[in-house]
């Protein structure tokens, strides 16, 4: 249950069933400047031409805008050109897992879907509209969410629990010619490997050398897997709250049975905490707490990246004492592993040659760009760049731009 906000300045009682002040009580937002941000929302809809008098006015609306409607009626594709349809993205949840809140509900989730829109405009220069669903059946989901894509460009899955998130976009991305991406598994994925090959490049090692362990099993924890073994990590172990998740063990959903299908090829069962002994690298997107002794257990000149917020599943200080490279999920520490570094430019690049779907290919590349912004500035405090470097999102924009022409998903 998320907590109730309660204004410390007057009693529990000071509120109106509508949610507004009693006279005489304090708005929260007089004492607390994330309340004075979000008033009347983060964002708003702003019109990319004037209408100063009938002239416009009728360009824009009637009768004008019936020619482009007839055109785009005989020529379908027309609408990419003469609508906005293919500079904007669909930002989709239904609130079931929202950050660290968890299920809190489609009302509460919309902060945090303006928050991605505007993430998507100030990154990525893509328009983005948030769509919070009053739904959580995968039936449901999907076919509102098809219903609505003929307004959109690409779709953003975002916050939706696992493991219905795995179905909803592989069953949308089936239906529909436009991307579907749930940040919350690629975006998470492509960071942490664009991390991972600078950590690589610094201590003088190739993917295929490196042996990981994943303490998480949900969205982000499998599109990590699966990233890692595309990319040539050496081998990959994840582990939930059962511990190792292996061919052996008889409890496994069946997209934990797949995950198990093409990791873990040293046959490693036990707890997390075994699985450690010896590993070159540690990822954390599970939360909880990795036992010091354990870290200490990890081979010499080990990475961590311990990605929980706000509390990382290794603290840097601990990590420090016994990893090359610490990363976390928070932007107080360097190295963060931050999804905006990802999805803005993913998007941009996909909309740029109207991708009709994202590709391993493309996220590899997205990867891949994102790593070569460091360039020769590498260190062990710096193996990703920051969300406000500039380059970012050009490199990443070009990189999936190309990869989707390479790969035949392009159609511009």
């Amino acid at each position: 249950m998320a907590a109730e906000i309660v204004n410390p300045r007057s009693d529990s009682e000071s509120r109106n069933g509508h949610g507004e002040p009693e006279s005489g009580a304090e708005p929260l937002d007089s004492f607390d400047p994330a309340f004075a941000l979000h008033r009347g929302g983060k964002m708003a809809v702003q019109a990319t031409v004037p209408i100063r008098d009938k002239d416009d006015l009728s360009l824009a609306y009637t009768p004008g805008v019936a020619k482009v409607c007839s055109a785009i009626a005989e020529q379908p594709d027309l609408v990419h050109d003469y609508t906005w349809k293919s500079q904007v993205v669909a930002v989709v949840t239904d609130g079931t897992a929202v950050l660290g809140l968890g299920d809190i509900g489609p009302e509460a989730s919309l902060p945090v879907m303006e928050g991605k829109a505007i993430l998507f405009k100030q990154f990525g220069g893509v328009d983005a509209v948030p769509i919070a669903l009053n739904c959580t059946d995968v039936d449901e989901i999907v076919e509102t969410v098809v219903r609505l894509a003929p307004s959109f460009g690409g779709v953003n899955l975002e916050d939706i629990s696992a493991p219905r998130c795995f179905e909803i976009e592989k069953r949308l991305q089936e239906r529909l010619d436009i991307p579907v991406f749930h940040d919350d598994q690629h975006g998470t994925a492509v960071v942490t490997l664009a991390a991972l090959r600078n950590a690589a490049r610094l201590s003088g090692r190739a993917l295929g050398d490196l042996r990981a362990v994943i303490s998480g099993a949900g969205a982000a924890g499998v599109a990590i897997a699966r990233m890692l073994i595309e990319a040539g990590v050496g081998d990959v172990a994840v582990a939930d709250r059962k511990g190792v998740v292996s061919r052996d063990r008889e409890d496994l959903t069946p997209v934990k049975a797949e995950l198990a299908s093409f990791t873990n090829k040293a046959g490693i069962s036990g707890s997390l905490e075994s699985a450690l002994a010896g590993a070159d690298v540690f990822i954390g997107v599970s939360g909880g707490t990795v036992p010091e002794p354990a870290v200490a257990s990890m081979a010499e000149g080990a990475f961590v990246f311990a990605m929980a917020n706000p509390d990382p599943e290794v603290h840097p200080e601990v990590a420090h004492k016994y990893a090359a490279v610490v990363a976390t999920g928070r932007s107080d520490f360097p190295n963060q592993i931050n999804n905006v570094l990802a999805f803005p430019g993913i998007f941009a690049g996909a909309l740029q040659v109207r991708a009709s779907r994202i590709t391993e290919g493309m996220k590899l590349a997205a990867a891949e760009a994102l790593a070569s912004v460091v360039g020769d500035d590498l260190a062990a405090d710096y193996v990703i760049p920051s969300p406000f470097d500039e380059r970012v999102a050009p490199a990443v924009t070009a990189a999936v731009a190309a990869a989707a022409r390479a790969e035949g998903v392009a159609r511009r």
